[in-house]
C-alpha cells in the first residue's frame, strides 16, 4: 500500500488573507506531496468558496479576527481542539496572532506536536500605547509562552526586530525561530513596466484601510501637494477592526478632491503599472508589507516609515525613502523629492526589483518554508517544488 500523505493544516484568521498571502505556499506544499487542509472563519463565504475550488478541503472555525468577547474566544479554542482531534494533522501551520495563540494551545491539548507559527507582523497590540493595547499585551504574554512551548515548535518571523521582541520577552527561545521575509511575490506577474510620464505622477497607497497603516498621513500629504501629483487609494475596509477607516471617510476625501479612491482591486499589477510612486506611512507593526514587496518587484520607488518590516524591504536612498513615523513634514518632502526626480525613481525601481529577485520571490519563500516543514518532520530528502502556476 502507498504511504499515507502527510496531513498539513493551515489555520488563518480569515479566508481572504489566506488567498492573498498563503495560497501559493499551500499549493506548493500539495505539489510536494502534502495532504493540505485549510481552517479559517467562514465570514467571507466567497473567499471560502474559492479556497475549496482550489481543491483544498476547507474547515470553518469559530474565529473572530478582532473580537474580545471571552465566551467567543473560548469557543474559538474549543472549535480548534475539536478540529485537531478530528483531523489529527501531522503538521500545523498557524498564521497571525490569534491562530498562533489559540492554535498553539489547542495543539498542546490535542497532542499535535509538529507546529509552525508564522507571525506576519506584531499588529497594533505591540505598538499601540493605549490602555486597551497595554492590557492586551500584558494578558497575551503568558498565552504566547504556553502556545509557543514544545520541542517540535518553530516560529517564523518576517523581520529580525519582531523576533528580538519575542526573544527579549522570553516568549520563545531564539533556537526555535526562523526569519522568512514576507509571503513572497511572483516576479513573473509583478514585473517592471515603464512609467507613464505624460501626465501628473500618481502616488499610490494600497492596503487595508486602517489608521495605523498611515492613510491619514497619506491624505494630509495629498492636501499639501495638491496639484503636484495625483494621489490614489486602493484597499478594503476591515470593519471589525478598531483601526478601520470607513468607506464614508474615503468618499469624503474623494469628494474634496484630495484622492482618487478605487476601492478593493484584484488586479494589482495593473494598479502598480499606472502608478509612479508607492507610499505606505505605516506604524501598524508590519512583518514585511506585501504592498512594498509587490511595488519593488514592479520597479516602483517607495516612501515608507523607518519601522520594523518597512525598513526590511525599503533601503533609504536605495529603492525608496524612509521617514520618521508620524512626521508629516518629512513624509511630504520625501514624496515631493520623488515627484520631482523621475531619473532617481527609475534608479530606485531597478534596485528594488533586484532586491526582490535576491530574496523575496514566491519560490524562495516557499522553498524555505517547505524545508522547515521537513526539518520538523525529520525528513532528509530535499524539497521538490513544481513551477509556479
Amino acid at each position: 500500500m502507498p504511504a499515507k500523505a502527510t496531513r498539513l493544516l493551515y489555520v488563518v484568521n480569515i479566508p481572504r488573507f489566506f488567498l492573498s498571502h498563503r495560497l501559493p505556499l499551500a499549493l506548493a506544499a500539495r505539489d510536494a506531496g502534502f495532504d493540505v487542509h485549510v481552517a479559517t472563519s467562514d465570514a467571507d463565504r466567497e473567499s471560502a468558496r474559492l479556497i475549496s475550488e482550489c481543491g483544498l478541503p476547507f474547515h470553518p472555525v469559530q474565529l473572530n479576527q478582532h473580537g474580545l468577547n471571552p465566551l467567543a474566544e473560548l469557543r474559538t479554542l474549543y472549535s480548534l481542539i475539536a478540529l485537531y482531534r478530528k483531523l489529527m494533522p501531522d503538521l500545523l501551520h498557524h498564521v497571525s496572532i490569534k491562530p498562533v495563540i489559540y492554535g498553539g494551545i489547542a495543539a498542546r491539548l490535542s497532542g499535535c506536536s509538529n507546529v509552525v507559527h508564522a507571525l506576519s507582523g506584531l499588529g497594533y497590540v505591540f505598538v499601540d500605547r493605549s490602555v486597551k493595547a497595554k492590557l492586551l499585551d500584558m494578558l497575551s504574554r503568558p498565552a504566547f509562552k504556553l502556545a509557543l512551548a514544545g520541542d517540535k515548535t518553530r516560529v517564523i518571523f518576517q523581520n529580525p526586530d519582531d523576533r528580538q521582541v519575542f526573544v527579549e520577552r522570553s516568549l520563545v527561545g531564539q533556537q526555535k525561530t526562523r526569519i522568512i521575509r514576507g509571503s513572497g511575490v511572483d516576479e513573473t506577474i509583478f514585473r517592471p513596466y515603464p512609467e507613464d510620464r505624460t501626465e501628473l505622477p500618481v502616488v499610490l497607497f494600497a492596503g487595508r484601510l486602517l489608521w495605523r497603516k498611515g492613510i491619514g498621513e497619506f491624505v494630509e500629504v495629498a492636501r499639501r501637494l495638491r496639484g503636484r501629483a495625483r494621489f490614489r487609494v486602493v484597499g478594503y475596509e476591515e470593519a471589525t477592526s478598531p483601526l478601520n477607516v470607513s468607506s464614508a471617510q474615503l468618499a469624503s476625501w474623494q469628494a474634496e478632491g484630495l484622492i482618487e479612491w478605487l476601492g478593493a482591486r484584484d488586479d494589482m499589477p495593473a494598479v502598480y503599472r499606472k502608478s509612479n510612486i508607492v507610499c505606505l506611512p505605516s506604524t501598524y507593526g508590519e512583518g514585511v508589507p506585501k504592498v512594498l514587496i509587490e511595488a519593488a518587484a514592479c520597479a516602483r520607488a517607495c516612501v515608507t516609515t523607518n519601522t520594523p518590516g518597512c525598513r526590511e524591504i525599503i533601503g533609504h536612498g536605495i529603492n525608496g525613502l524612509l521617514v520618521r513615523p508620524h512626521d508629516i513634514d518629512a513624509l511630504a518632502d520625501a514624496v515631493l523629492q520623488l515627484i520631482d526626480n523621475p531619473v532617481k525613481r527609475a534608479e530606485m525601481g531597478t534596485a528594488g526589483r533586484q532586491l526582490v529577485l535576491d530574496g523575496y520571490t514566491l519560490r524562495q519563500v516557499n522553498r524555505k518554508t517547505l524545508a522547515l516543514y521537513n526539518e520538523l518532520l525529520e525528513r532528509d530528502s530535499p524539497v521538490q517544488t513544481k513551477p509556479l502556476r
